[in-house]
């Protein structure tokens, strides 16, 4: 059933003209009146300019894409290659589209406010990017909202993300979990059987999914983790320092430090040399995603290589609809184990 202007009007207990004003920006609203109006819109998803019915094979030029943090060479390097695939032949405007990228430093809120004003906005396509939020009403929150923008004629596209079933989105999702077993069978192999691990934020996918595999490589080879050697922090190197830090003093014994990703790894290793440790003398380092300043410390980082360019522009080319989803909606993107000389064979 399609909602009507009058519809939001009934909800917020205001006239039409009040919603109107609200929806335009041409006329001051009290602060409260205009809160429980966009509180209307957002319940009954209310598409701006017109009936739903009537838009959804009307999308605009515009392309939404989904990032945690642009300052994050993870996603800034995905949100660039999606965006180096939105040009061409099917805007209205000579061909182009016009990327909007959403920064939601994390946040589920921002998030869900971002895919409301892209339904309004009707975006010929949208891309999220990175893991998503470990939260069932949330996760219930974004599939509807997902829904919705297919409904209306979105293209949607998750990338580095977990599947969404049940709401059309295509997904191109990271094997966190097979790197992050790759990745400690590597230090395994090497001899280590005390290794430290710096999680991400307990509320991410990606976390979860590189920690479990990092256990399950404990595991196979009967090592029995210590709760001490993890420590869960956010996604930077400060947290990395901090969390090497109290890894060190939680058990000095420690030959191996495994972080979240490699800005992490930076700043553990900033740790380890403050401590008057060697690298990989007296501990190795790891670290994940392969970011462009890896090869560049000092060891060179042992990382995984996730393909975020080649992702990010398989992504934006779907989005486009000039290349095929993956088969069933869904591709698994592998990622690559880079030894480089921050691990190597424990002291004795």
């Amino acid at each position: 059933m399609t909602v009507t202007l009058a519809d939001v009007a009934a909800r917020a207990q205001v006239s039409p003209a009040t919603v109107s004003r609200v929806l335009n920006g041409n006329y001051p609203v009290a602060a409260t009146t205009r809160e429980r109006v966009l509180r209307a819109v957002d319940e009954l998803d209310y598409v701006l300019n017109g009936p739903a019915s009537a838009l959804a094979a009307a999308t605009s030029d515009l392309v939404g894409i989904l990032v945690n943090d642009i300052a994050d060479p993870f996603f800034g390097i995905m949100a660039s290659a999606i965006q180096g695939e939105i040009g061409g032949p099917g805007g209205r405007a000579g061909g182009e589209r016009l990327a909007v990228v959403c920064n939601t430093g994390g946040s589920p809120e921002r998030e869900l406010t971002y895919l409301t004003l892209l339904q309004r906005q009707r975006a010929a396509a949208v891309v999220l990017t990175g893991g998503a939020m470990e939260n069932a009403p949330h996760a219930a929150a974004v599939a509807a909202k997902l829904r919705k923008l297919g409904e209306a004629g979105t293209r949607v596209v998750l990338c580095g993300r977990p599947p969404a079933p049940d709401t059309g989105a295509f997904a191109l999702t990271f094997d966190n979990r097979g790197g992050g077993r790759e990745l400690t069978e590597h230090l395994i192999g090497l001899g280590h059987r005390r290794l430290g691990y710096i999680a991400g934020p307990e509320e991410r996918t990606t976390t979860r999914h590189r920690l479990e595999g990092h256990r399950e490589a404990l595991a196979a080879h009967g090592i029995v983790e210590d709760p001490r050697w993890t420590v869960h922090g956010r996604y930077d190197r400060r947290s990395g320092y901090e969390a090497t830090l109290e890894l060190l003093r939680r058990d000095p014994s420690l030959t191996a430090v495994v972080a979240a990703n490699d800005s992490v790894a930076v700043g553990a290793s900033a740790a380890l040399r403050e401590s008057g440790l060697r690298i990989p003398d007296d501990v190795s380092v790891a670290g994940f995603d392969d970011l462009p300043f890896s090869v560049d410390a000092v060891p060179s980082l042992t990382t995984v290589r996730l393909p975020l360019s080649e992702a990010g522009a398989r992504a934006g080319r779907i989005a486009m609809g000039r290349e095929e989803p993956p088969p069933g909606g869904i591709a698994t993107v592998r990622g690559e184990l880079m030894v480089r000389g921050s691990s190597g064979v424990p002291r004795k």
